[in-house]
């Protein structure tokens, strides 16, 4: 059924074609992320410079932030900063430019101040955002980082839990060998028994 010509239509079909199915589900895979972003941006109206630039500030400003700590917090906050920072070399890569330019330039413009600044992916090269107009929605940044931080913070969580464990175990006794069986046995148990 086509509904046409609706001077106040309240929805809408797309009519997504392509030559083989994979197309298809890829086109209507982008035309969905397109309409979830809108959707994003209606429901939390703000949004922030794409291309990697609210990754890279983040990254400058906690830099500049552990130079105040020391000792394992300094350490922890800077692999933070390296980890946020991956997304712009990640998108760098993508566009073909060298990540250690990249890097380097990314750096240098948010130490100017320049909070905009970020990969065009179509020039292939550092550029201000705002200029260009690639934006993104906040709501998805922030969903980004809180979730991609919680994750992290788990996987440390089940590592200390797991090396407490191994370190409660306490030393196997003496002439036993891996798995608790006698030294010089094999895990399986004496040679020809089934176990």
């Amino acid at each position: 059924v086509f509904v046409e010509k609706c001077a106040k239509a309240k929805s809408v079909s797309l009519l997504i074609r392509g030559g083989t199915q994979r197309i298809v589900d890829e086109a209507a895979r982008s035309v969905n992320d397109a309409l979830m972003v809108v959707k994003d941006v209606m429901e939390y109206p703000f949004v922030v410079a794409g291309g990697g630039a609210p990754e890279a500030l983040i990254s400058h400003h906690l830099r500049t932030w552990s130079n105040g700590l020391s000792g394992r917090i300094q350490l922890a906050v800077q692999q933070y900063a390296d980890a946020i920072e991956k997304i712009s070399l990640a998108l760098a890569e993508n566009a073909g430019l060298d990540l250690i330019d990249a890097q380097v330039e990314l750096r240098a413009q948010h130490g100017k101040g320049k909070s905009w600044t970020g990969i065009n992916i179509n020039s292939g090269k550092v550029d201000d955002m705002e200029k260009v107009g690639v934006f993104e929605p906040l709501a998805v940044k922030e969903q980004i980082i809180t979730a991609s931080t919680e994750a992290t913070s788990m996987i440390l969580r089940i590592d200390d839990v797991i090396a407490g464990v191994k370190a409660n175990a306490g030393p196997q006794a003496p002439g036993m060998g891996p798995g608790g069986m006698p030294g010089g046995m094999p895990p399986g148990g004496m040679p020809g028994m089934d176990m």
